[in-house]
Formats: structure tokens, sequence, C-alpha cells
């Protein structure tokens, strides 16, 4: 398995284990603020792993973002980081925690779309059958729900998708740089600035405790997530990524199940049958294509064993190191790969 997949899918189930437990805060702490101390926990957690990091290893060098890559960070600090998570708690404050889970099927939806349409990324006919797999299995899980009506809580999470959607894509700009550090600097800023606005407001203050609760769930759910889901963008690219990470709705229906005692019935089944032969799908993405190399000369340093002896046009010693000019015809061949954000190209 390519290890960006790995990354993904675990991003997945901790983003998606956090929306039922944000379910059980939000009906303790304002939406606006909530979502403030989740991406506050976020940028404070990953601020100390980035101290102790640099405790470990001050020697090492960490990748730097360059002159360019901050109007990236800015724009997905403010769509992903400030917008959305707002959006998705005033959504969550007024609908059920499935419902939710099972709307945030479009982020992956969303992410796709302006990565083939808009940011010109590759796709083929194998991803978008088994996007359109998940997707029906959230639409099957919102129906069974009966809130997947155009109310303003489904419109909530839906523009809250559309913000983490638009996140994803500007993230992908700057995904070669230090992971950690964007989680980090995403989460203190959005944190920050949703603090505020709900203090602005005249929000109440939680109390310590669960301040704190929201505090993990988001370094947990926000935090270690966002990095595991910037490193699945250096190997997998927007689409690919989003396409993995749309698990996590169903991994969060699955946890407002066990944690808020809902019970699941058929139509629950069906969904998970149609979202698991998804993402097999993704899983088992593989295209061939054919390669031609010209005639390549190059010198290389060898010896000569026993089963390895050509003629000289001078007095040579066979048992020494030497060497000498190699001519290799062109050659035509097919091979299996997955892509990458190294390699890319059209078919």
């Amino acid at each position: 398995m390519n290890i960006g997949i790995a990354y993904a899918l675990l991003g997945a189930a901790l983003f998606g284990a956090s929306t039922p437990i944000a379910k059980l805060l939000v009906g303790e702490i304002e939406p606006v603020m909530l979502a403030g101390l989740l991406y506050a926990g976020s940028g404070l957690g990953l601020g100390l792993w980035l101290a102790v990091r640099g405790l470990i290893s001050p020697a090492a060098e960490w990748p730097r973002f360059a002159a360019g890559d901050y109007k990236w960070l800015a724009g997905a600090v403010i769509s992903g980081g400030v917008i959305g998570p707002a959006l998705l708690m005033l959504g969550l404050a007024a609908t059920s925690a499935s419902a939710a889970s099972m709307l945030l099927n479009l982020e992956g939806v969303f992410s796709a779309l302006l990565a083939w349409f808009v940011f010109r990324e590759n796709f083929d006919r194998r991803v978008m059958l088994g996007m359109f797999l998940i997707v029906c299995g959230g639409v099957i899980l919102g129906w069974q729900s009966g809130e997947l009506a155009t109310s303003w809580p489904a419109l909530a999470v839906a523009g809250a998708c559309l913000c983490w959607a638009l996140d994803n894509n500007l993230t992908r700009k700057i995904s070669a740089g230090d992971s950690v550090k964007i989680a980090g600097v995403k989460g203190l800023a959005a944190g920050t600035v949703n603090l505020c606005a709900s203090a602005a407001f005249g929000a109440a203050l939680p109390a310590p405790g669960v301040a704190a609760a929201a505090a993990l769930v988001g370094f947990l759910g926000y935090g270690v997530s966002l990095v595991l889901f910037v490193v699945a963008l250096r190997h997998l690219g927007t689409a690919r990524t989003g396409a993995y990470f749309s698990t996590a709705p169903f991994i969060g229906a699955a946890a407002s199940f066990a944690l808020l005692g809902e019970a699941p019935d058929a139509l629950f089944w069906v969904a998970s049958v149609l979202m698991a032969a998804g993402v097999v799908l993704h899983l088992t993405e593989r295209h061939q294509h054919s390669h031609r190399h010209e005639a390549l000369k190059h010198v290389h340093h060898h010896a000569h064993d026993e089963h390895h002896h050509h003629e000289h046009d001078f007095d040579w010693d066979d048992s020494k190191p030497h060497s000498h000019a190699h001519e290799h015809d062109p050659l035509s061949h097919s091979h299996p790969h997955y892509p990458d954000i190294h390699h890319r190209h059209g078919h």
C-alpha cells in the first residue's frame, strides 16, 4: 500500500471521530467558541510538538516555506481554519451528529471538483466511480436520518465542506513544506480569530475542564489529522487524498452510533457496502502506460570477473577496475505504477 494512503486513512479516522465528540461539546460551548477552542488546541499541541522536536533534533534540516507559500497558507487559514469550522459547529448545533457526519462527504466531492477543473489535476474513471459510490453511501445515510433537506443547518455544513475543499487545494500548494508547522500555524491563527470573534459577540467562557476537552479533541481531530493529511497530499495529490478522506463521514457516523446511542438499520449497512466498495476502488488504483528511452551513451567504472570479459583497444589487465563507454539501444516498455505528487501526466 502507498504510504500516502495509510496517512490519509488514519487522518480521516481522527477527523471523523471528532464530529460526534464535538456534538457532545456543542451543547455546553457556543459554536464559534467551540470552533476556536478546537483549533487553538490544535495549534498549541502542535507548537509543543515543534518545540520538543527542536530539542531532540536541533541540527535537523526541516522543510521550509518558500517566499510564495505564505499567500497559499493565508488562504488555507481563512477558508479552512476560520470560516469552515465555524459553519460546521453552527450546523452541528442544529442537526444530528450522524446527519452532519454524512454531509461531510461533500468535502471530498468539492475537493476533487476543484482539483480537477480549477487546479488541473489528472483523474481517471476508476477514481470517479469510487468517489461516486462513497457519495452514494453518504446520501443514503443522510436520507436515513431524514435531515438531508436544504435547511440552513445542512447548508451550513455544506458551506463548511466547500471551505475545506478550497483549503485542501491551497494546502496542496505548500504540502512540500513542514507539515507540522503548516498545521500549527493554521491552528493558532484560526483558533485566535474564532475565540476573539466569539468573545466580541459576548459568548460565555466554558468551564476549564470542558475547554481542555475541546482543546484535546482539536489537537487530535484537527491538528494531528491535518498533519497526516498534508503528508498524504505529497504522495497522492488533492483529489485522491480527498477521496480517501471521504471515509471520515462513515467513521463519524459509526462513532455517533457508539457514543450517542443511535442504532443502525438496513440502510446503514447498504451505505456501508457502497462506501467500502468506493474505498477499495481507490486503494487498488493502478494504471499502465508505455515509456520509450532513447539511445544512451555513458561511462562507468567497473572490474571484470570470470563471467564478464570483453576486448579493449589497448593492453589491459582485466583483473583491475577500469572505465569505458557503453551505448544502449532505444528501449520501449510498459509498467504499472501508482501516481504520486512527483509523477503526473495526462491519460
